[in-house]
């Protein structure tokens, strides 16, 4: 009579109760009849501190009592928020760090990096040709000796003078470090088949002097590195910029006062 009634869905499609509740007991079987506990609400901050922070905090507005329950609520909200802070941050700091060089899907449109170092590159030039301009000037000076001088041509044939001997200490200073350089001798790299080294996908000498073949066997346990996140002033002050409640805040204008 039940699998004849058409408001039993279970029956309509074709579902043993009984059979389903016996394969889930034998599935569960280690988790029937536990009981769960919930573990200790551990606070974020101190609870001391915290809570004479609050007390005069709230005395200031007539309040002299603060229970327990409303230190813990704000510890839970400080964590909260820290960790919103701290997520929203390395998103803006994984942004600035992302390359598109390699990406197939962008292409370059201008090289900020290269038209400065073209008009560096300009300026040198030109700073250069008017040194050489000043230098021809003050050579025609000091080579020139008309008898009558002004006192500008006395001030040039003073200044050729000084050109002169810093040009000369220039030189003895250039001397002086190719000579030093010399008496080093040239740098001696350190050979990649010393003893002490190994070699991958070939036989290394270790540390005790017998050859091993690979890395596994001499070199010790490698663990992979973990990347680190670098978040510098100017994201976080991006952050503040961007959140609503900090855009006016004055911690916004002392972080950019720095």
């Amino acid at each position: 009579r039940d699998d004849d009634d058409i408001n039993d869905v279970a029956s309509m499609a074709g579902v043993n109760l009984n059979e389903e509740s016996a394969r889930i007991m034998a599935t569960n079987s280690d988790l029937v009849g536990t009981q769960p506990q919930s573990c200790k609400d551990e606070p974020f901050l101190a609870a001391v501190p915290l809570h004479k922070r609050i007390l005069e905090t709230a005395k200031k507005l007539g309040i002299t009592d603060v229970p327990a329950e409303v230190v813990t609520f704000i510890s839970h909200a400080t964590q909260n928020r820290l960790r919103t802070v701290i997520e929203k941050v390395t998103v803006i700091t994984q942004h600035r760090m992302e390359s598109y060089k390699d990406d197939e899907w962008y292409e370059q449109a201008t090289d900020v990096r290269s038209q400065l170092k073209f008009f560096e590159q300009l300026e040198r030039l030109e700073k250069q040709r008017k040194d050489e301009q000043e230098r021809e000037i003050l050579l025609k000076a000091a080579k020139s000796r008309s008898r009558q001088e002004d006192p500008e041509q006395a001030r040039l044939k003073q200044k050729a003078k000084e050109m002169q001997q810093q040009e000369l200490a220039q030189m003895r200073q250039r001397d002086a470090n190719l000579t030093a350089l010399a008496a080093i001798g040239p740098r001696k790299k350190r050979r990649l088949d010393a003893p002490g080294l190994l070699t991958i996908g070939g036989e290394g000498a270790g540390p005790c002097g017998g050859s091993q073949a690979g890395l596994g066997t001499a070199s010790p346990r490698q663990y992979p590195r973990q990347k680190i996140t670098r978040v510098n002033l100017r994201d976080f002050i991006f952050y503040m910029e961007q959140e609503p409640e900090m855009s006016h805040s004055l911690l916004l204008y002392r972080a950019l006062l720095k």
